[in-house]
């Protein structure tokens, strides 16, 4: 897939790596809507972007919202052939607490709410709307990549609800392509290690050098931009589907 001229969607598109990615697609040529929560973050990150981009507010867990954001990014800028899922939360508790403490079920449901069956919600009405595409080389209607995370293969104490939801992407990645094939469209996942996003920069600068240094090779954290170029390769390579690539300097997380 060309991704000069072609236009699509990113979630969590007004900050970290749905932000990188929404600026390199639009620097490639692309028109981008990003989708996010209601804010002047994304209006701002639209705004920036110029007229390759427009801002279209919604929640995730809101799937009236998913559809209408969904139909409002299609007739604003025609026919969706990419889709990034990049919203997400990562909160991070244990299932009991030193001080006897049970982990939140709420919290529990919200991750999932956000980072899987967010992305599921999305996924389907965006496909919907490809699926009307007319379709381009080897019969290609459109491409869609999901964000996991390393922490699906090694989770951490307090992550298991963190964990469970970016299991559950990885393990959705080959279904989904099986099943948009017959209409065209790929899907795969990238799994980002440890990345310099807002989710960490809160932490002390010690405890993110600390983070970096964990890594095989380069001994930091990863670049939202280099998210962003995998992102877009993913999207225009026509050979890759169903695949889960970890993008992570080579880390495996210890438990804690």
């Amino acid at each position: 897939m060309q991704l000069r001229g072609s236009a699509g969607v990113v979630t969590g598109g007004a900050s970290g790596l749905g932000a990188a990615t929404a600026r390199r697609l639009v620097d490639a040529g692309a028109t981008v809507a990003i989708v996010d929560l209601p804010g002047e973050r994304g209006e701002a990150m639209a705004a920036s972007l110029g007229t390759g981009c427009v801002f279209v507010p919604a929640d995730v867990t809101r799937t009236e919202q998913v559809e209408q954001a969904v139909g409002q990014a299609a007739g604003a800028l025609g026919a969706l052939r990419f889709l990034v899922n990049a919203a997400g939360i990562g909160p991070a508790h244990r299932l009991l607490s030193r001080s006897g403490d049970l982990h939140p079920l709420d919290l529990f449901e919200l991750t999932v709410r956000i980072n899987l069956v967010g992305v599921f919600d999305v996924t389907r009405h965006v496909a919907k709307v490809m699926a009307a595409n007319e379709p381009g080389e080897d019969g290609e209607r459109g491409a869609v990549v999901n964000v996991a995370s390393v922490a699906a293969f090694d989770g951490q104490i307090g992550q298991v609800a963190y964990s469970a939801s970016k299991g559950g992407i990885v393990g959705m990645t080959l279904p989904l392509a099986r099943d948009l094939s017959a209409i065209g469209v790929r899907v795969n996942t990238i799994a980002p290690g440890i990345m310099d996003t807002p989710m960490l920069a809160a932490m002390p600068e010690p405890a993110r050098l600390s983070l970096g240094e964990q890594v095989l090779f380069p001994k930091r954290l990863g670049r939202p931009e280099e998210f962003a170029e995998l992102a877009c390769f993913l999207l225009g390579h026509s050979y890759m589907n169903g695949e889960v690539i970890r993008m992570d300097g080579g880390i495996r997380m210890a438990p804690k």
